[in-house]
């Protein structure tokens, strides 16, 4: 069928089916169950008498589902489909039938009962997961969105859920960007989603270009000016293309007065270029606007340190490192104002820490090395 992909076994693992108890085991179950709440003995003789009575026709019915189940797990839809088609009575096998429909690109005859066990029932993920990719074989990328979040929620570190997460994601972008190049070829946006790929495959040139024409179609869009900036730095630190860098993060800023990241960027350059007093002025800027970077924060905690405000620099670096427990330079700028406000114990508590950042994973194989050199 067209466009029509399969479900697949990837999609569809052999470990996920196992049969919930059917026919008799479910009256011997009951049985047993009224058996212990105290329930009649003639109750539970009379319904086995009757499960016994109906034993040929229901083992019958659910060696039917369960050879149909086996089929499938071994990825012999054929022989599944066929052996599921003669018992269309039972929920499991009506389900796995669906599922052998939609692995077999059938998805749209498989959807009604796909839906039905994803409401319900033990296999919920199974038939989410078959569920979901056929809405994304579709273009149903709503529908497919909607049961996707479900099971991340549910499942949220089953590797075939990330799988079709990762899958509906990717081909409903690839959908959206079909349409926005078919739909508004002229717009500044389709430069702008050029410029951002040319971005990712490193190709800076290509992107500048392609920033500075959606610029040119809309100069006061939000971002254009800060991505065109980031694109020249990444293409070069010649002093030129650092002063081209700079003034495209002042045009944002001039759009978007309360961009942290754009002042921390303009205080960078002013820093290489060796010109501190003006940087100064756009690190504090940034920190103030944005109270949880941390980058910011350390370069300030840096000039306060330089002013021997130590007190100061390390309630900014304390904080950086709340933020982010790793950051080395952090760790490393509050080690030294500890240090600087002759706080030594402090300081030696941060080289500690910073020692077990710097300090090389060792693997199982190295612990099992160092053992064999303890052996006498």
């Amino acid at each position: 069928m067209p466009g029509t992909r399969s479900v697949g076994r990837a999609i569809l693992p052999a470990a996920a089916f196992q049969a919930a108890p059917t026919g008799h085991a479910q009256i011997f179950a009951a049985g047993e169950r009224r058996l212990k709440a105290g329930g009649s003995q003639d109750w539970l003789s009379h319904n086995l008498v009757l499960a016994l009575f109906a034993a040929g026709l229901l083992s019958a019915q659910t060696s039917t589902v369960a050879d149909g189940i086996a089929a499938f797990n071994r990825g012999d839809y054929k022989a599944a489909r066929l052996t599921l088609e003669r018992n269309t009575a039972d929920p499991q096998g009506r389900l796995f039938l669906a599922l052998t429909k939609a692995a077999t690109g059938e998805c749209e005859a498989a959807v009604p009962e796909l839906a039905k066990g994803f409401s319900t029932g033990e296999n919920r993920r199974l038939a989410g997961l078959a569920l979901a990719q056929c809405h994304i074989a579709a273009k149903r990328f709503a529908e497919a969105g909607a049961i996707v979040a479900q099971l991340e929620k549910q499942f949220p570190a089953d590797a075939d859920v990330l799988y079709v997460s990762a899958d509906y994601h990717m081909k409903a972008w690839n959908d959206a960007i079909y349409r926005m190049y078919q739909k508004a070829p002229s717009s500044y946006r389709v430069d702008q989603l050029s410029a951002e790929v040319f971005e990712t495959q490193g190709k800076y040139t290509e992107a500048i270009a392609e920033y500075r024409k959606a610029i040119e179609k809309n100069p006061k869009a939000i971002n254009l000016h800060y991505r065109l900036g980031r694109a020249l730095l990444q293409q070069s630190h010649d002093p030129a293309i650092l002063e081209q860098a700079r003034k495209e993060f002042e045009a944002e800023l001039s759009l978007n007065p309360s961009d942290a990241v754009a002042e921390y960027q303009v205080a960078q350059i002013l820093t290489a270029a060796q010109k501190k007093p003006e940087a100064a002025a756009h690190f504090e800027r940034a920190a103030e606007l944005r109270p949880d970077f941390p980058e910011a924060l350390i370069a300030v905690a840096k000039l306060r340190s330089e002013a021997k405000r130590y007190a100061d620099a390390i309630a900014l670096l304390e904080r950086a490192v709340k933020l982010q427990p790793r950051n080395e330079t952090a760790h490393y700028n509050l080690m030294m104002a500890y240090r600087n406000a002759g706080r030594a114990a402090d300081a030696q508590r941060e080289k500690a820490e910073l020692d077990k950042l710097q300090k090389p994973p060792e693997g199982e194989f190295t612990d099992f090395l160092k053992r064999l050199g303890d052996k006498k």
